[in-house]
């Protein structure tokens, strides 16, 4: 999980999907994941910056976000088969709630990683 900056395992109808997003490591010393800033032994959680703890490097939230991938493993509500996908790390709207969507590989219908507690409309 610390390799992680994002991790959901949801329900989506009939079917199950497990997502997860990787730390990026350091554009420039590439020693290091980057990371929200620490301030007095605590990740500061609205930050609008990334960090790298090894050279101090900084990046602003939007364009590190930008760079990143989702990737995915599911169940289909379609189809019922297994599969795995991946999908940029932004938020689209699907069926006017944010969403990542992830196409499932073999029918390719789209499968919503909605924000908790967030019902479709």
């Amino acid at each position: 999980m610390d390799e992680c900056l994002y991790f959901t395992n949801r329900s989506v109808g009939e079917g199950q999907i497990m997502a997860w997003v990787y730390r990026k490591p350091c554009p420039k010393c590439k020693k290091a994941p980057m990371g929200k800033p620490v301030v007095k032994g605590k990740v500061k959680s609205r930050a609008s910056e990334y960090v790298c703890p090894a050279c101090g490097y900084t990046e602003q939230k939007t364009e590190h976000e930008e760079s990143l991938n989702l990737e995915a493993q599911y169940t289909c509500p379609e189809c019922g088969k297994h599969g795995e996908s991946s999908a940029p790390y932004k938020r689209k709207k699907y069926k006017g709630v944010p969403s990542f969507v992830v196409e499932c590989m073999h029918c390719q219908a789209p499968i919503p990683v909605t924000k908790k507690l967030k019902g479709i409309k």
